[in-house]
């Protein structure tokens, strides 16, 4: 629906004055854009005659699509931990003792493998050796152990497939449920569906490795056709300037309240003169949006990323009390726990503020020394600190949203790639898996304690290879429990409906409680 217009007289621009351009008008500074857009959100701008018809707000949400939720949700908030490289399941998860009896032996996987790096060499036991955890009594290695507390709220899936051995394609896959760039990422899937839960922050926040960003970068999180306020909006937690361009920098000391206010102004102008003629663009729409936010999250944004005001027994369940258990120095993994707990303690602040979509990344694309969980080299070298990190910041995670009562209503989703080769590479080393690999999933509407599909005895392929899980079904299944029926919540674009799952999936009814 057009917005409504007010006609004012500018002698330079002297066109229809649509509600964005009033509300920037009407600010000074970032200031003023806060207010105004406050005062719009609280109704309290119809007496300009500024005010647009209130759009449905699913689930207490604003700016979703006012005919979702299809169904009543079972979890609001979403948290993706994302390992980057390609984690291995077997060295994990996936307890193999076939491979225990066989190491060493040629490897014989009884039909033609197509490797990325020609790892086919013997069949290779887990890295570290595995043990029951839970009343479920689900094996885990013991590189993960710290995740033994929440495995009987956490449901396993051990036959994903993938359709390529190719990184940045299956991260595509995985992320935004497409090989190929030009689709939006499952986050600004959501932000679209369902809207934002809060005023002051971001309704879609990724937080990437600090090192750099994975295979794609940025296009893993970017909403190609979908309107561009969904986007996600990148992070560093911890750094000193943890959100880009949120405040002047250190070389910004020239920028005063009448330089901005004089920018601003410039700003007013050309935007409108920009928005003329082009009525049915979103960006300069999420543009403007954005400044609104920006304006918000120099106050709130600050608040929600310091960690310091913590108790000392939560920094200390995050691994951020700088006692951590003494490692041998060559795999010490204190800087990843560190890093990774901090991340998903920066997770929980944001969700418990209303941010909808949490993404956290472990690993990078930079190359070597590898700090992400491409081993095609040394399993134990690279695996073994990434692993002890995200183990003791996703277990943290766990436990403190159920101890707050937020797990309920929270869905949690780990996924990688694909996962690695049974044979080894090189002698330490495992090559791409995208045959078979492990997700797991717990919190909002997700039965703990279970396994939902199974992999063969070497987990090189689904136990069942007429039924194996796709990343559409993962994604249904999330969709589902956010309460969004997969196959309704479409755009079209390029004379298709496009959608997350593409024309595939099905909710998988094993993980639901």
């Amino acid at each position: 629906m057009p917005s409504a217009t007010t006609v004012v007289s500018d002698p330079a621009f002297a066109a229809p004055l649509d509600r964005r351009t009033c509300l920037w008008q009407m600010g000074q500074g970032f200031g003023g854009i806060a207010l105004t857009s406050m005062l719009h959100s609280a109704g309290l701008l119809e007496s300009c005659g500024l005010a647009q018809p209130t759009a449905a707000t699913p689930l207490g949400g604003v700016g979703g699509r006012g005919d979702v939720p299809h169904r009543p949700p079972r979890a609001t908030r979403v948290v993706q931990l994302f390992m980057a490289g390609a984690a291995s399941h077997i060295d994990l998860f996936d307890h193999k003792p076939e491979l225990e009896k066989k190491h060493g032996e040629p490897s014989d996987f009884g039909e033609p493998v197509e490797a990325f790096q020609n790892g086919l060499g013997p069949w290779m036991k887990p890295v570290w050796k595995f043990s029951p955890h839970g009343e479920s009594g689900k094996p885990l290695s013991e590189v993960v152990a710290d995740l033994g507390p929440c495995v009987d709220d956490m449901a396993f899936v051990h036959n994903v497939i993938g359709k390529t051995g190719v990184h940045s394609q299956a991260t595509y896959l995985q992320a935004t449920g497409f090989q190929l760039p030009g689709f939006p990422g499952m986050g600004a899937w959501v932000s679209y569906g369902l809207g934002s839960l809060n005023e002051n922050l971001p309704t879609f926040v990724v937080l990437p490795d600090h090192r750099g960003f994975a295979s794609n970068g940025p296009k893993n999180w970017d909403t190609a056709f979908l309107p561009a306020q969904h986007q996600g909006t990148i992070i560093y937690p911890g750094r000193p300037n943890p959100i880009a361009d949120l405040n002047p920098g250190p070389l910004g000391r020239f920028v005063t309240p009448a330089s901005e206010q004089a920018a601003h102004q410039l700003l007013r102008q050309l935007n409108r003169q920009h928005a003329q003629p082009r009525p049915g663009d979103s960006r300069l729409e999420a543009r403007i949006r954005s400044y609104e936010l920006a304006a918000r999250m120099q106050l709130a944004a600050p608040e929600a990323l310091e960690i310091s005001g913590e108790p000392r027994h939560i920094l200390k369940l995050y691994g951020l009390d700088h006692e951590t258990t003494a490692w041998p120095a060559e795999i010490n993994p204190a800087e990843e726990i560190d890093y990774f707990g901090r991340k998903c303690l920066v997770a929980r602040r944001l969700l418990e503020r209303g941010v909808r979509f949490v993404q956290i990344w472990s690993g990078n694309d930079n190359g070597f020394p590898r700090r992400n969980w491409d081993s095609h080299e040394d399993i134990e070298r690279d695996h073994g600190p990434l692993a002890r990190g995200m183990a003791r910041g996703a277990a943290a995670l766990i436990l403190d949203l159920k101890q707050r009562g937020l797990l309920d209503d929270t869905l949690i989703l780990w996924t990688t790639e694909f996962g690695r080769m049974p044979s080894t590479q090189g002698g330490r080393g495992r090559d791409h898996n995208p045959y078979c690999f492990t997700n797991w999933l717990a919190g909002g509407g997700i039965r703990g304690g279970v396994t939902v599909g199974e992999s063969d005895r070497w987990g090189y392929k689904p136990l069942d290879r007429d039924h194996p899980t796709q990343v559409y079904d993962i994604h249904a299944t999330m969709l589902h429990l956010l309460g969004i029926d997969h196959t309704r919540l479409t755009v079209r674009n390029n004379g298709i409906d496009r959608r997350l799952t593409d024309v595939h999936g099905h909710v998988i009814d094993g993980l639901l409680a």
